[in-house]
């Protein structure tokens, strides 16, 4: 039936197509299970594969004398956007911030679905639009606001991804927020003061979503209402 939305998956964006376009799609995908750490594309190497996240969370970094992270994918999107725009590799690195499954396709097949497919082709550009909206908000965030606000956004970020048990350590909040290991320290120490988060080694559970929300203020949310208005509200 034309227009039917189907529940084989928990990916966002697999989640909008036709039943007509699962049939098309889903032969395609092969099921896996990420790795914490484990790298999904290299710096400047071919993007072997696309992953559409069902779990786990995912990190896009700029690999440089300091790495700083500037986006980061869960189940509502896909790992390689370059791929979707025509592009083979990349300048960022990529890899497994948090663990967990994916359904991943060949680069050479979904193009070739994107080649001969227009609606799955303008749903995966606007989830390309989308994660540029969010490595924009990521250059606003560190140029505009403070280390507890920007750390503030990241949590919610991954709040949005993995649910209230966070497995971030010191040592990656620091490169997620390029700054050095006592920054994030103090920024924590402050969001645990008021109760927004609790934090223990290499694990960060959230207490109160609202408080880290004021917290970050408008450093937080507009790559988040692209994506509703673009993809999820379809």
């Amino acid at each position: 039936m034309k227009g039917l939305r189907v529940t084989w998956t928990t990916n966002g964006l697999l989640k909008t197509l036709s039943e007509k376009d699962v049939a098309l799609v889903q032969p395609r995908l092969e099921p896996v299970t990420l790795a914490q750490e484990q790298v999904l594309f290299e710096t400047r190497k071919p993007i072997s594969h696309v992953y559409f996240f069902e779990s786990g969370l995912s990190s896009e970094v700029v690999v440089a004398s300091k790495s700083i992270e500037v986006g980061c994918i869960g189940h509502e999107g896909c790992s390689g956007v370059p791929v979707l725009l025509g592009v083979d590799s990349s300048p960022h690195k990529a890899f497994m911030q948090a663990g967990g499954k994916a359904l991943r396709i060949a680069t050479p097949e979904l193009q070739k679905l994107m080649d001969d497919n227009r609606a799955l082709r303008e749903l995966l550009l606007r989830y390309a639009h989308v994660f540029m909206i969010q490595i924009a908000a990521t250059a606003l965030a560190d140029a505009r606001y403070d280390v507890e606000q920007r750390l503030a956004r990241w949590l919610l970020m991954c709040h949005d991804r993995l649910g209230d048990e966070l497995p971030l350590t010191h040592d990656f909040l620091a490169v997620m927020l390029g700054v050095r290991r006592p920054s994030v320290t103090d920024a924590l120490h402050k969001l645990e003061g008021n109760r927004a988060i609790k934090a223990e080694r290499a694990m960060i559970t959230v207490r109160d979503r609202s408080i880290m929300e004021e917290t970050a203020g408008d450093s937080y949310g507009i790559p988040e209402a692209e994506y509703r208005r673009l993809i999820s509200h379809r």
